[in-house]
């Protein structure tokens, strides 16, 4: 049976002065119908360029994108932007990082959801507003029939994130995409945001597919991982297998720079050196420069041949050490006291 969001050997190169920068390198992800998978991974991996692909922002610019993006059996890279603008906003919506870039400061914020309701839906300006008051109360803005005429400066950053949250789901897309929502907030009102994405996800039965930095917000809000290095899927698993037996050198390395709760005056471990440059990429594994294991493989391996997605199971895994299981249960890196911290607070605010 095909699945709800199909995404297969996903590239976008930008053309600049200096050459064609390859942001995103054979990508791979697929979502259910309901499920929630956190993208993971450094600034600069590609999760953000995956997601905007999605969703055809880059559609009539001059980004070469290739690959298949399929959406419950429709092509969308096949489809025109007229024809893509059917499916963004009512099929598919996004939340922003930013909601003060991404809402127009010269209209209130009730004019802006009603207006990207009455895109998708043959109504007046008075019911649009009606359903654009209702949608600001579900998400918890106070006195919302007041605060529709406010404007997107006079908003608090929760407030505004609510309100970009009530734009995204105005039409009840199928499939929701939010992008670190809560990167430029205080964890108290964090913890409000994530509680109500996850709210409004179980009232419309909606996938989710949430980028983050924050591996305490995927333990809460996920149940799958996929975790992007240079563009590419490194590893994705259900959230319980990638805290427990993470697969891949980078995921080790992410979870042991992150401070163990059972271990408050440990130090970080962070990842040595940088991520590979986008303009000129290695030919072999693209972490190989960074990783410990790179070393014990015979013939410089890891540097010639770039490894494949291998898929266990559940687990997939892009890397020649654990191909060969030279990958022991907990790394060397102190990760499985971490996930057991993470796991258990799972259904908590630990992303705070």
């Amino acid at each position: 049976m095909a699945r709800f969001l199909n995404v297969k050997d996903l590239h976008v190169q930008f053309p600049t002065d200096d050459g064609l920068v390859s942001a995103v390198n054979g990508m791979d992800l697929s979502l259910e119908r309901g499920e929630t998978v956190g993208l993971v991974g450094e600034s600069g991996s590609g999760k953000s360029v995956t997601t905007q692909a999605i969703i055809g922002l880059f559609k009539e610019s001059k980004a070469r994108v290739s690959g298949t993006i399929e959406f419950e059996g429709v092509d969308l890279g096949a489809l025109s932007e007229s024809r893509m603008r059917d499916y963004r906003g009512k099929k598919i919506g996004m939340i922003f990082q930013d909601p003060l870039s991404a809402m127009h400061p010269f209209y209130t914020v009730g004019e802006q959801i009603a207006e990207a309701y009455r895109v998708h839906n043959a109504v007046s300006r008075k019911a649009a507003r009606e359903v654009a008051v209702d949608m600001l109360g579900r998400v918890g803005i106070p006195a919302a029939r007041s605060r529709a005429d406010s404007y997107p400066h006079e908003f608090s950053g929760g407030m505004r994130q609510r309100a970009m949250i009530a734009m995204a789901l105005v039409c009840e897309p199928e499939l929701l995409i939010a992008d670190e929502p809560t990167t430029a907030l205080d964890v108290t009102v964090q913890a409000q945001i994530l509680d109500l994405i996850a709210g409004l996800q179980q009232e419309t039965n909606s996938a989710v597919i949430f980028v983050t930095h924050d591996l305490g917000v995927v333990a809460q809000l996920c149940q799958r991982v996929v975790v992007m290095y240079g563009g590419q899927c490194v590893e994705q698993a259900p959230v319980g297998t990638i805290f427990r037996e993470p697969g891949h050198p980078y995921t080790r390395g992410l979870m042991a720079s992150m401070p163990a709760l059972s271990d408050a005056e440990g130090r970080l471990k962070p990842i040595p050196g940088s991520p590979p440059a986008l303009l000129d990429l290695p030919a072999g594994c693209l972490f190989a420069d960074r990783c410990e294991m790179a070393r014990l493989l015979p013939d410089g391996l890891c540097r010639q041949e770039r490894p494949l997605l291998r898929i266990v199971g559940e687990h997939e895994v892009r890397c020649h050490a654990h191909e060969r299981g030279l990958l022991a249960a907990d790394g060397g890196t102190g990760t499985a006291d971490l996930s057991t911290d993470v796991t258990s607070l799972n259904g908590e605010s630990t992303h705070a």
